[in-house]
């Protein structure tokens, strides 16, 4: 990377300060006032700006009132909760552990409260809704109240969906409170409890910025890399997402300054949506412009609460397999920490896996474990009254600024995008090679293995080709890797469907192979077994599709170039 000018602290803590201001809802006037910040400091650093708006089913929640034992309880309701009428529900509870499957299926929920250890998710949700829970009941790992989203349906429902919200009445109380209830529980007393929830849910409209430069000697339809990050908050959310959108905007700022080695344009977009409606802004720009992405963009960077009070562990944020070079040399070079990286979890914006864009981040800087089990590892203030602007290090803000920075740059400037499909080919051999195992003579994938092999040969010949590339080749080799990643991003994280959105609940590595992992494991003997055979045939039909078509795609580019 040359010597961009590092990231500007002043600058950060301005952003920081003008974060602050504002609690951020969900499409209300106080997060347009902050959105039109973003595009007066967006257009200043020489940026094209659009403020868009569209329809978001979004859910704000009120007051909550929690009462057993006689007592009123500190408590909480959670975005997409079922609200209440005056009169509340009124029901026995029910102890469920931390909420596991297993513990659904050994008692009978149905017209009852589940008392859950944890914080409120939506894998929770879904089961106590198809169980015939009349409400949630979850206990704090500390005595903070932490908001969430517990809506297993990504972005706005649709009328396909919609059956899929929640039908639970779900709050939060704090550790100790909780602690009576489940000794209670435990001890086989009777215990009831009556909860209240006020939830605002329906559809309004919520803006998007989109803020974009080309690189200079490109055309206006020309390759981009997208930029992202939420602006919506809960309460003031100094850190998530103040930090990573000051991180955008300084980032944003540098490299317009530097603009000339560029080869592909940048394309920022700041959502709404992402905490009040399951990441509905992300999900509507996904469909609204599927057709440019699919032709344009080459990778997707988001970011999410940098620049966090004690985050001091670079080595665990999520990125897609053939994008991991790119990361570990980023943290590298700044912080001097060896990246290892994780697989990306059902979260972060990561509205556009079906599109087949390549993607890396989301939370960036993490803490260091701890004694309390939380969901994340952003700090016990994350999600609450307390994200303000006292929990921010400005050093490690600048230190994470310049790991995004560091990123884009290489993603702006290669002139061979870095796309490592040799990461991608060994990350399935060792998926494939498990499954093979598990399946025995259940069905063969040897297919699958072979074709793997000779897209991984494909791959190593357009790696030699790039070597001595001149400009026209680069430009067939970055178009022949875009149409791989449209093939393969599908196959390693969604179920299959390229315009639709898989649901927010937690997925299975490859979820594409989904039905050969069912085949394998059905027990021995199963009459289920041709039955599960006609799901596990399709999904190896699947891959082996997209495999083929990803080997074809890059041995056309070697023999084009050959010519």
């Amino acid at each position: 990377m040359p010597d961009l000018a590092q990231p500007d602290r002043e600058r950060l803590a301005a952003h920081i300060d003008e974060f602050g201001r504002r609690i951020k809802l969900s499409g209300t006037p106080e997060e347009l006032e902050s959105f039109r910040y973003l595009e007066r400091e967006m257009a200043s650093y020489g940026y094209r700006t659009e403020l868009l708006f569209h329809d978001a089913y979004i859910s704000l929640p009120g007051q909550a009132r929690v009462e057993a034992n006689g007592e009123n309880l500190r408590c909480i309701t959670h975005s997409m909760s079922v609200a209440t009428t005056s009169d509340g529900i009124r029901a026995p509870v029910v102890y469920v552990g931390e909420g596991e499957e297993a513990a659904f299926a050994s008692v009978d929920v149905r017209g009852r409260i589940v008392l859950v250890d944890g914080i409120a998710t939506e894998e929770v949700t879904a089961l106590a809704s198809a169980h015939g829970a009349l409400g949630q009941l979850h206990i704090s790992p500390n005595e903070h109240l932490y908001e969430m989203c517990v809506s297993p349906v990504w972005g706005s429902p649709s009328q396909v969906t919609r059956s899929k919200l929640p039908t639970t009445v779900v709050c939060t109380i704090a550790r100790d409170d909780g602690a009576r209830l489940r000794a209670q529980c435990q001890a086989g007393e009777i215990v009831l409890a009556s909860l209240w929830a006020d939830v605002d849910t329906g559809w309004r409209k919520t803006p998007i910025l989109v803020a974009e430069l080309p690189a200079e000697k490109e055309a206006g339809d020309a390759p981009f890399v997208l930029f992202s990050g939420h602006h919506d908050t809960w309460h003031y959310g100094v850190m998530d997402n103040g930090g990573a959108n000051a991180s955008m905007l300084e980032a944003a700022r540098l490299l317009a300054e530097r603009r000339g080695p560029w080869r592909r344009g940048l394309r920022l977009c700041f959502w709404s949506g992402h905490s009040h409606g399951r990441y509905s802004g992300s999900a509507w720009y996904a469909d609204e412009y599927w057709d440019e992405l699919d032709r344009r963009c080459v990778a997707h960077v988001n970011v999410d609460s940098t620049g966090g009070e004690g985050a001091s562990v670079l080595t665990n944020s999520a990125v897609i397999d053939e994008l991991k070079s790119v990361a570990a040399e980023a943290v590298e070079v700044v912080s001097g920490q060896r990246h290892a990286g994780r697989r990306h979890g059902r979260a972060a914006d990561q509205s556009f896996w079906g599109v087949g864009i390549p993607s890396m981040f989301g939370s960036l800087s993490h803490q260091p474990p701890g004694p309390v089990k939380m969901l994340t590892a952003l700090g016990w203030w994350w999600h609450t009254p307390h994200d303000t602007a006292e929990h921010i290090d400005l050093d490690n803000l600048e230190r994470d600024t310049a790991i995004v920075l560091h990123v884009l740059w290489r993603l702006l400037t290669a002139p061979v995008l870095p796309l490592d499909y040799t990461a991608f080919a060994a990350s399935m051999r060792k998926e494939l090679l498990a499954l093979q195992d598990r399946l025995g003579d259940r069905m063969d994938i040897d297919i699958l293995l072979s074709r793997l092999g000779a897209f991984e040969q494909a791959v190593q010949a357009v790696n030699r080709m790039a070597e001595s590339a001149g400009e026209d080749a680069l430009e067939a080799i970055n178009r022949s890797l875009m149409q791989v990643s449209r093939l393969l991003v599908p196959l390693n994280y969604t179920t299959g469907h390229r315009f639709s959105h898989d649901s927010a609940l937690p997925h299975p590595a490859w979820p594409s192979l989904a039905g050969l992992r069912e085949l394998a494991d059905l027990p021995h003997g199963s009459s289920d077994l041709p039955f599960y055979a006609v799901h596990a045939r399709q999904c190896r039909n699947l891959a082996a599709h997209a495999l083929r078509e990803a080997q074809a795609t890059l041995a056309a580019a070697v023999k084009h170039h050959a010519r």
